[in-house]
């Protein structure tokens, strides 16, 4: 077994169904090593055209820098279009958020939000010139920087014009594109951008392929566009937000209570307006870097997982203690955090495949910190063959959605969770019994949902502790009758057996992270 295992590792691991990338990338680690030991002279001859090329690709992608010159001529000029220097009439709305919140004078306001802009549209004309260079690519961070201050800045003036938020919002944007998206990102590792492999060690598909991007994107686009429209009644821009099911005050519908209510005016800033910018965020991390930047720019996928994941969570508990706490729902809310979790799951296999190659890195020697923010080479990394966008709707939408699957014991999970959350209406159970089966139901959704990651399909146990309280909750809490404590106990039940089993899985494999799918 050992001769044939060592004569053909690849064909023994098939044909003991196993998984043969793992011994293929380990063949080709060691082919590639011997070739560049015996070949010194082509390698450095390698390194130098790389070298060349990268020039080349500058200089090629300098319209990029030149268009953000341009943008920061608009936006330097644009308070003089908008007359945020000389107005001194602000809508009524715009008047009362600032009676409401303390703030300073819409007119002093607008001053700050104009000389904003002219001094943020100069800095980035100059940072744009200074881009011109191939030496001095920390000019690039630089309008990186004043774009992301760009996307703040509204928010932190309260500006009262709509016009400005929108202007601001957008050349932020896009100069942070023109800056490190669409020219290559300054300070990659060479070695990182020479190797071309894009799928991990023992994986069998790459995670950060476009169409495994394209859900994310588009959800936080999605987002993005709801937490805009609740950001523009905080600020005063416009004096209604759409609410079709839930009432508040005499005054105002379900949502505009909500993102008026004291829990909102505790942020210092309007916290739709802070949703809207996190989601700008996720756009632009999700179509930032190629099929392979779980290895070329882990600092930047470990961001990204930081806003979908654990920001991602915390955003969707708020919106979960909202008729808790405030005693209403908000229904853009609720959308947008359905959109928000729906995201975890697509991008958790991204993280997965950044930590293993960190880890790897890190213990062939190379440094951490380096590895982390400038990338690396993965010598046991393959190619991914699976076709793109060029591929029928069909295989497209298979390729898009790999690494995550729906295991009816889930869905059932998922049914569970909605049930409890709106039990109250069918039992008539009132607090604390009904405030707990609300938010344990909302929970066990958003476990069950991250779940269907199959690289996080052991956080389904967590819905056993879930079930345990559920089945004891109605000792310890009053606020139900005898049929709604029944109901609590055998949904309890029900919850902990469906989370026992593991479900479908697909043909999909994650390395060494296999041994935790279980």
């Amino acid at each position: 077994m050992i001769s044939a295992l060592k004569a053909d590792p690849v064909g023994w691991y098939r044909a003991n169904k196993l998984n043969a990338a793992k011994v293929a990338a380990k063949q080709k680690e060691s082919g590639s090593n011997e070739e560049t030991s015996r070949n010194p002279a082509q390698h450095q001859d390698m390194m130098h055209e790389h070298m060349q090329g990268m020039r080349q690709m500058h200089f090629n992608m300098l319209w990029v820098h030149f268009l953000n010159i341009l943008l920061g001529a608009w936006l330097a000029t644009s308070p003089f279009v908008f007359g945020t220097f000389a107005e001194d009439t602000f809508r009524e709305a715009v008047v009362q958020v600032s009676q409401e919140r303390g703030l300073w004078e819409p007119s002093f306001r607008s001053t700050l939000t104009a000389w904003n802009d002219v001094i943020s549209g100069l800095m980035i004309m100059a940072f744009g010139a200074l881009s011109l260079s191939y030496r001095l690519s920390w000019a690039q961070w630089a309008n990186t920087a004043v774009g992301i201050w760009l996307l703040f800045a509204p928010l932190i003036f309260w500006t009262p014009s709509a016009a400005v938020y929108a202007n601001d919002t957008f050349v932020g944007a896009l100069v942070i594109a023109f800056a490190i998206l669409v020219p290559m990102m300054p300070g990659m590792s060479m070695a990182g951008m020479m190797d071309s492999s894009d799928t991990p060690a023992g994986w069998t598909y790459s995670p950060s392929t476009y169409l495994q991007r394209l859900p994310i994107i588009a959800l936080g686009a999605f987002g993005f566009l709801i937490s805009r429209t609740l950001a523009a009644y905080q600020l005063g821009h416009i004096d209604f937000v759409w609410e079709p099911f839930f009432s508040g005050d005499a005054i105002r519908n379900g949502t505009e209570y909500i993102i008026t209510s004291d829990v909102s005016r505790a942020w210092p800033i309007a916290d739709g307006g802070l949703g809207a910018t996190t989601y700008m965020f996720e756009v632009l991390m999700g179509v930032m870097g190629g099929r392979a930047r779980w290895r070329t720019m882990p600092w930047m996928v470990a961001a990204f997982g930081i806003i979908v994941v654990p920001l991602g969570v915390v955003s969707i508990y708020f919106i979960i203690i909202q008729p808790i706490v405030i005693g209403t729902y908000c229904t853009l809310c609720l959308v947008a955090a359905l959109a928000m979790l729906i995201m975890i799951p697509y991008s958790l296999d991204e993280l997965v495949a950044m930590g293993q190659f960190l880890v790897q890195s890190h213990r062939r020697g190379e440094p951490f910190w380096r590895t982390f923010f400038m990338g690396g080479a993965d010598p046991l990394g393959g190619k991914d063959k699976k076709p793109g966008f060029q591929a029928p709707i069909p295989d497209a939408i298979a390729s898009a959605v790999r690494g995550v699957t729906i295991p009816w014991t889930l869905v059932a999970s998922v049914i569970l969770g909605v049930w409890l959350m709106f039990s109250r209406l069918v039992f008539g159970k009132v607090a604390p019994m009904a405030d707990s089966d609300h938010l344990v139901g909302a929970l066990i959704i958003t476990v069950a949902v991250i779940a269907m990651a199959e690289v996080a399909r052991p956080l389904r146990f967590i819905n056993v502790a879930f079930g345990l309280w559920l089945i004891v909750s109605p000792w310890l809490l009053d606020g139900a009758g005898w049929a709604a404590s029944l109901m609590s106990i055998v949904v309890g039940v029900a919850a902990i057996g469906l989370s026992l089993p593991r479900g479908s899985r697909s043909k999909e494999h994650y390395g060494s992270w296999d041994r935790y799918i279980v």
